[in-house]
């Protein structure tokens, strides 16, 4: 059911920029697009059969499959629009078919700038996003304490270990007092991808360095995953809490399971309350949980921020306008009642290598005292 349903949507999506375009093309290339267009909309579905087993061919059809469906993510959006705006026009200054055709053309031209630029933003080493965070009543020995928060990495097929490296280098060139990774390391088996995220076993931060899991952990074998973020140095926190002394400081660290964990394994029902009971005393309540939608259950815990990823800050258009259906909040920072909540954009990306309003991030959060100068 899940097969049709994506080959239905991905087929829609090519269809409708094949629809529009292949006429253009001269009739004897028309037959060898339109094949063309066919192999690339099944390529998804190959490889779905193959995720559980991959061959040296796997990871030249994913590059294949993802800029397929990056780009005709673009061209038909674009195309949408151009349609639209042609019928608005048309109503004012009709367009003989020779001016249609060339805006057509020009229309696939542009969507091969905007994807060549929405592939460069999703593979270059992600920016620094710097976000001060107040938090009442902080002690001083908090004031100025920061935490780089990494999140949806997704090594796989496109993202491997010299990205993973790039990524490590930047964080540690940032020298935070503690490193929060909200989930979504890797999509695949430990066995394929863990020699690509050895990197992170670089990380390192006075504070240390903590681990939540997101959902992607448990389509890849859960245990195997949180397993392996141990041997890299992560303290994995699944609804469970840490307290760290910081000068004088008390902070109380926790991190759930992701939302939709305990669909998977019920033994993984995701419990903010639970992580964060052993936090009485507390200068500070910080959650770590992959999808924002944990928030209610972080501000009934009278946790002060929390922190998020999951919807990429939806990664591309028009994809980030139907992620705020499921989602509170889309990227950025928030306030839900008294508590922050942080959602960060991705430090990778998932599926097409292609980002469009929503750069890819490492975020650096101070904290700083609610109402100081």
């Amino acid at each position: 059911m899940f097969a049709l349903i994506f080959l239905g949507l991905l087929g829609s999506i090519y269809g409708y920029s094949g629809w529009r375009l292949i006429p253009h093309l001269p009739p004897p290339v028309q037959t060898g697009a339109t094949l063309a267009l066919v192999f690339l909309l099944l390529t998804p579905l190959l490889l779905f059969r193959l995720r559980s087993r991959p061959t040296s061919l796997t990871d030249s059809l994913a590059w294949v499959a993802y800029l397929g469906m990056g780009f005709f993510a673009v061209c038909s959006t674009l195309l949408v629009l151009r349609d639209i705006g042609g019928l608005l026009l048309n109503l004012v200054y009709p367009i003989d078919a020779v001016l249609h055709a060339s805006i057509d053309l020009a229309t696939l031209a542009l969507a091969l700038v905007v994807a060549v630029y929405g592939y460069y933003q999703a593979r270059r080493t992600p920016a620094v996003r710097r976000v001060e965070v107040p938090i009442e009543n902080l002690p001083p020995a908090l004031v100025g304490l920061r935490i780089v928060q990494i999140s949806d990495l997704h090594v796989g097929s496109t993202i491997k270990a010299p990205f993973v490296e790039r990524v490590v280098a930047r964080v540690n060139e940032l020298q935070p007092d503690l490193i929060a990774f909200t989930g979504d390391l890797a999509d695949g088996t430990v066995e394929r991808l863990a020699p690509h995220t050895t990197a992170l076993a670089e990380l390192t931060a006075p504070l240390g360095v903590y681990f939540c899991t997101g959902n992607h952990e448990y389509y890849s074998g859960v245990e195997s995953w949180t397993e392996q973020a141990r041997r890299l140095g992560f303290d994995v926190l699944s609804n469970e809490g840490r307290q760290i002394d910081c000068g004088g400081g008390r902070i109380a660290l926790a991190g759930t399971t992701d939302f939709s964990a305990g669909e998977i394994v019920p033994d993984h029902a995701s419990d903010p309350a639970k992580a964060l009971a052993a936090s009485d005393g507390a200068d500070v309540r910080i959650l770590l949980a992959h999808q924002p939608r944990s928030i209610e259950a972080a501000s009934q815990a009278d946790c002060h921020l929390q922190l998020s990823g999951h919807t990429h800050g939806g990664q591309f258009v028009p994809w980030k306008y139907v992620v705020s259906l499921q989602q509170p909040y889309i990227a950025g920072l928030h306030k839900f009642r008294d508590t922050w909540i942080y959602i960060h954009r991705g430090t990778g990306y998932w599926g097409p290598p292609l980002r469009l309003g929503a750069p890819s991030e490492i975020a650096v959060l101070t904290l700083s005292r609610a109402g100081s100068a």
